[in-house]
């Protein structure tokens, strides 16, 4: 990994713990219930905040690269994932590839899904073990 590769690296780590920390606390925050508005919160925010940011960004063009990494990769990666999909579908359906913004819906909103489901199913599997 040369010096370079590895300075960007460093900009997602920075990043991704401000948006982590960031989740944490907002998470907190707005959970005061049985339904978890707190994940909602962020992943809404999170889904506003990285479009606007990125097509701005696109438009005006203010952000270097190192910018765009530690903000689109570092803190909206740690802070929601939710807001990547989101833009990636967003990006999809502005270029009008309509069959992949649905695949992509279907298999992140359906598929991981129905991967944490079996997932709760092994580890249960592995209690009776």
């Amino acid at each position: 990994m040369d010096t370079d590769q590895l300075w960007l690296v460093l900009l997602v780590a920075v990043g991704g713990s401000i948006g982590s920390v960031s989740r944490y606390l907002l998470s907190g925050v707005f959970t005061t219930s049985d339904f978890p508005w707190g994940t909602f919160f962020v992943n809404v925010t999170g889904s506003f905040l990285i479009a606007f940011l990125y097509f701005w960004n696109l438009e005006a063009g203010f952000a270097s690269q190192e910018l765009r990494v530690a903000l689109f990769v570092g803190v909206f990666g740690g802070y929601t994932t939710t807001s990547a999909f989101s833009l990636e579908t967003v990006s999809m359906l502005s270029e009008s590839q309509w069959g992949w913004a649905a695949a992509n819906i279907f298999l992140n909103g359906g598929l991981c899904v129905v991967a944490a489901v079996l997932g709760r199913m092994a580890a249960l599997l592995t209690e009776a073990v």
